[in-house]
Order: C-alpha cells, then structure tokens, then sequence
C-alpha cells in the first residue's frame, strides 16, 4: 500500500494500549478489502485531548477502550440511542469535524455468547462496573438475560445495577450466589498481569458458562481454571473481533472480511 495524503487514519485511544490488537486487525482488513486505510495506536491519559487531536488532524474514526469509554461522551457531538443508553462508546467516527460515537461491544458480547450457550432467562453475573460493563450488561438485558452486577466499589457497581434495573452484589458475596454465566468485564488478567483472575477457582462450577472478555492472553488464567473446573468457555477473540467488524463496517461502508479479521488476530496472539 502507497502511504500518502490521501490514506485515511483511524486510531485507538486507550491507556494502555501496549497489549491491543485492534491495529493487526484493522489494517489487515484494510488491506485484504483494497481500502486505503491505516489503523494506528495511540497511548493517551487525557482523552479530551486526544479527540481535540482527531478534529484538527482530520483522522476519520476511532476505537475507545479502558478507562475513556465512559469519559469520552462528554466531548462528543452526537452519539447513537445504544450509546446513549450505555452511557458509553467505543467507537468514533469523523464525520467533517463533527464526531458521533458508537458502542459495539455489547453487540460484539452477544454475538459471541450465542455462539456458545442461551441468554434467554438465563442468571448471569456481570463482574465489573466500567463502560465495557455497561455495554455488555445493556446488550444482554435486551437478549432477556438476568443481571448481577458484581464489583468491588459498591458506588459505582449500585450505579450500573440502578441504571440496568439489575441487582447489585460486592464481589465478596459471589461465593453466595447461583448463576449459569460469568463475564468478566475488567482488565484482570490482561497482559503483562496474566497471573490473576478476578474470581476465586472454587466458584467456577462444571457446566457453568464462563466468558472472559480479555482476548490477550487468549487464555487467560480466568478461563484456564473454569475449562480445568469442567466450564464452558468463551474467550475475548469473537466478541473482540464482532465489535471490530461492526468499526470496519461503519467506517469503511464496506462488508468486514470477519474470518479474516480473526485469523489476523489469532495469528498474533
């Protein structure tokens, strides 16, 4: 691909950002589909800044990720009703200056749990109360799922609860509570931190569904523990690249290679 001033940029903004596949994944597609695109990474600490930056540089679209996709509404021009509703975006694009922001996460989170089990009247654990929880959580309440939230600060886990009209318990009480899926939301577990999990083993019980939003590691210890408890598994990789074809999409007006996109990050991984 030619490099010159007509390629279009798109970036992630997030802190960190060392661990993110996102780029792998995006310029892969932008290559596979012929576009003329390019897909940076970029670790920033004030996300007002950063889309200041997007504006004056005319960079097209971006992805949000931890800990701006709450933070990242205030700046915006507009934003679409699912957003609007998390509370949340993970996604920006740069419409002349004019940026409206979007969440695919949940959708990507849906995706990938009905590849796997039912959400339907299913009781479902949602550790974590951050933007990635408020997707995920809006997202499966739509799909008829019951929600717990469960996180340590009680304030902003009741906040989630609340908005989600779901219950709220702190994570000391998981060992008290019956469910059929557990999603963890945080960054426990990321790289370069892949010996911690956010649960105690002894509460991962055979035939429970157990989905780790975290894609690097593939496996995180999480996960590793729940398949050696007899767990059905599902790791960040689907929901990951679900949410990214739904960017490309948006982006590009153009069909996301989503196989390819995978293999692209399964390679690297």
């Amino acid at each position: 691909m030619t490099f010159d001033s007509n390629i279009s940029v798109y970036a992630v903004f997030g802190d960190p950002v060392s661990h993110t596949l996102s780029p792998v994944m995006h310029n892969r597609a932008f290559e596979f589909t012929g576009y003329k695109g390019v897909y940076l990474a970029f670790g920033v600490k004030n996300i007002k800044n950063a889309l200041i930056s997007v504006r004056t540089l005319g960079i097209k679209g971006a992805s949000i990720t931890i800990p701006h996709k709450i933070e990242a509404m205030k700046y915006l021009d507009e934003a679409d009703d699912i957003a609007l509703k998390i509370g949340a975006v993970n996604t920006i694009i740069n419409n002349g200056g004019c940026l409206k922001g979007y969440n695919s996460d949940g959708f990507g989170a849906v995706k990938a749990l009905s590849e796997k089990t039912v959400i339907k009247g299913k009781n479902i654990a949602v550790i974590g109360a951050g933007g990635a929880a408020r997707a995920v959580g809006f997202c499966i309440k739509k799909e008829g799922g019951k929600i717990t939230v469960i996180n340590r600060s009680a304030d902003k886990g009741e906040r989630l609860a609340g908005d989600l009209s779901a219950d709220y318990r702190p994570l000391n009480d998981i060992g008290k509570m019956k469910y059929d899926i557990l999603i963890n939301t945080t960054p426990v577990g990321m790289t370069p931190h892949t010996d911690v999990m956010p649960v105690e083993r002894r509460y991962l019980e055979k035939g429970m569904v157990v989905m780790d939003i975290v894609y690097n590691p593939l496996k995180t210890r999480l996960l590793t523990e729940a398949k050696k408890a007899g767990c059905i598994t599902i790791d960040g990789v689907s929901m990951f690249v679900h949410q990214g074809a739904f960017q490309f999409e948006l982006w590009t007006g153009i069909k996301a290679p989503v196989d390819v996109m995978k293999k692209a990050v399964l390679n690297a991984l």
